[in-house]
């Protein structure tokens, strides 16, 4: 019989892992989720110091480890030596989470091209040269995790962290953004498609709102209680929040799934619109 205990079912202990971004923000409550529970977390950002910083303090936590390779993502060479650097490290890697990003708002009039390019080629193209290079250690572990009649047993996981922007206008004009977010759930989707003959599955995140420094413009012009009223569950997402979803998917809980959009965003993208008391007694 199966062992269908919470500590099975959602294991991620001695799982390899590779988190874009995971210096700070939504990267880093991802990796010290996968640290906390066991697992050997590889982290990347542009800046050496922030990788190592963050490194430091997650090794501290355990019970597993993580090691920085920093590397400017925007860049396909940056991007093709993060992958051989960890190929001489690992011989598979379990899961790869695209988490890095970047955002620019401007008045439609006044977007600069060079702008819109920059957002889209880090958020969107350069996720898919990441996933494209890291496909034979991707392969390497599903193999690894075995074959029971033409099934694998333990997928190889990609997490893409995606945005309810790409889903729903936001109130800022971000049409960069909104439009490399979007672009990355179809990607997933697409991914999920053509990869599960090889043992990998792809799912994207939507994320709300979670108190990061990308977030912080928004919070400071709206107001955080404007911000609040728009999302149902009446808070900001927490570390917990979007470390559980990336584990969920990355264990044997999430292991026939494959293709979906998991919104992480308390409600925001089915929140009720906010009408004048009067207009709405009449209905």
């Amino acid at each position: 019989m199966q062992d269908l205990t919470l500590g099975a079912v959602f294991s991620v202990k001695d799982k390899t892992v590779l988190v874009t971004g995971g210096s700070r923000g939504i990267g880093k409550m991802i990796a010290t989720g996968f640290v906390e529970n066991g697992a050997k977390v590889y982290i990347t950002a542009r800046s050496q110091e922030d990788c190592e910083a963050t490194a430091a303090d997650l090794n501290d936590l355990g019970p597993g480890t993580c090691c920085p390779i920093p590397a400017d993502l925007s860049k396909q060479t940056e991007v093709k030596r993060l992958v051989e650097e960890l190929s001489k490290k690992e011989n598979v890697l379990h899961v790869l989470i695209n988490n890095a990003g970047t955002n620019w708002g401007g008045r439609i009039d006044e977007f600069p091209d060079t702008v819109f390019s920059k957002v889209m080629t880090l958020n969107l193209q350069r996720i898919f040269t990441l996933t494209q290079l890291c496909l034979p250690l991707l392969r390497a572990a599903a193999l690894a995790g075995g074959i029971e009649g033409q099934a694998y047993k333990d997928p190889a996981r990609v997490i893409h962290i995606a945005s309810v922007n790409g889903i729903k206008v936001p109130v800022n004009e971000t049409y960069a953004y909104t439009a490399a977010k979007a672009g990355l759930m179809q990607l997933s989707r697409h991914l999920a498609g053509y990869l599960a003959i090889d043992g990998i599955t792809s799912n994207s995140i939507a994320c709300g709102a979670f108190s990061t420094k990308m977030m912080a413009p928004l919070l400071k012009t709206l107001g955080e209680d404007a911000v609040l009223k728009q999302i149902p569950l009446s808070r900001v997402g927490s570390p917990e929040d979007i470390a559980g979803a990336c584990i969920y998917l990355s264990s044997r809980a999430g292991a026939y799934i494959s293709g979906a959009t998991l919104a992480v965003d308390g409600g925001y993208l089915v929140c009720k619109p906010i009408i004048d008391t009067q207009v709405s007694a009449k209905l």
